[in-house]
């Protein structure tokens, strides 16, 4: 608690003047994360969660702006962010995700490089500590874009990923809560969320997306969400955008809902907060579906947005100040 409160405060002096939805020029960077989106109403966290939830975004978008200040690609900010939100237990994504109706983790997880559309996943897998990282190692050293359960994990073995045994991924609070959407026999809104993301331009002008999530509290057989699905969790192509996204994962599959916002951008001529609205706050609410989206362009614009009361998300660039947020209001 102590370090977290050391964590929370220098989150807190780091939120400086906000930024202004500013695009960054040629030649510069830009990057935002997400931590999950949901029912996160004013007042339904405590100060001292409310601190800690946004030092961590704090971290994981300095670990990423660290990278790109000093020239770094997209693809390894994104990554870092992403294991950095992985490791950290308040986040449904690595350590801390979510059990399956069998008292399991199943983790997802993909990532997409915009300069070439290359892209890799991992699905369903129950013992890799970053499945960020695999979904990394799948795309640059194999042939194939998505590798699921016990094949993503000999693949892992094979590549020299590091594992982790099932103690590591359980929290207390996750196991709680799937008690209570059992007796309960229902998902309630807040649960269904937690999955992190991020996207970056570096300063070469490339784009990369990056996503991570345990599922769905009480999901059952084998199921997979949007996630690991490229176009519906995550998508970046150079020639329009680079999104990542979190919520009802049914909803953002039947969407597609990461390549549909980067297709609006580039063959609509949208920008890119209008492209991400339309679909987000119009075409799946009419679905019935809810969660949000973080994005950024090719030109720098850094946006989010979601259809929810709230989502943990940061973003920052060469040209404007940190900016950290929770509730929809926000920003």
């Amino acid at each position: 608690m102590m370090l977290r409160s050391i964590a929370a405060g220098l989150a807190l002096m780091a939120l400086a003047a906000g930024m202004s939805g500013a695009n960054a020029q040629d030649g510069n960077w830009a990057v935002v994360i997400h931590g999950g989106a949901g029912v996160i109403e004013r007042g339904s966290l405590s100060p001292e969660d409310d601190a800690a939830y946004r030092a961590s975004m704090t971290a994981a978008a300095q670990a990423a702006s660290a990278i790109l200040g000093e020239g770094g690609s997209s693809l390894d900010a994104v990554e870092a962010a992403v294991r950095l939100l992985e490791d950290d237990d308040l986040f449904n994504a690595g350590r801390g995700a979510v059990f399956t109706a069998d008292g399991h983790n199943e983790l997802d997880a993909s990532i997409m490089d915009g300069r070439n559309r290359a892209a890799g996943a991992v699905a369903g897998v129950t013992n890799i500590r970053n499945p960020i990282t695999l979904a990394r190692a799948v795309m640059e050293q194999s042939q194939h874009v998505m590798m699921a359960r016990e094949g993503a994990e000999a693949f892992a073995e094979s590549v020299g990923i590091e594992t982790a045994p099932p103690e590591y991924f359980y929290t207390e609070r996750r196991w709680r809560q799937l008690q209570r959407v059992l007796q309960e026999g229902a998902l309630r809104p807040l649960h269904r969320f937690g999955t992190v993301g991020a996207v970056a331009l570096d300063s070469e002008g490339h784009l990369a997306a990056a996503t991570s999530t345990g599922g769905m509290t009480a999901k059952l057989y084998g199921r997979v969400g949007d996630s690991p699905v490229i176009g519906a969790g995550t998508y970046a192509d150079d020639a329009s955008c680079a999104v990542s996204a979190t919520g009802h994962g049914e909803f953002f599959i039947r969407a597609a809902v990461a390549r549909t916002i980067c297709a609006r951008v580039e063959l609509l001529g949208e920008d890119l907060q209008t492209a991400a609205d339309a679909v987000v706050r119009e075409e799946l609410v009419e679905m019935g579906g809810d969660g949000g989206v973080i994005a950024v362009d090719a030109s720098g614009a850094m946006v989010w947005s979601m259809n929810s009361e709230g989502m943990y998300r940061a973003r920052v660039s060469s040209g404007s100040d940190l900016e950290v947020a929770i509730y929809a209001d926000e920003g």
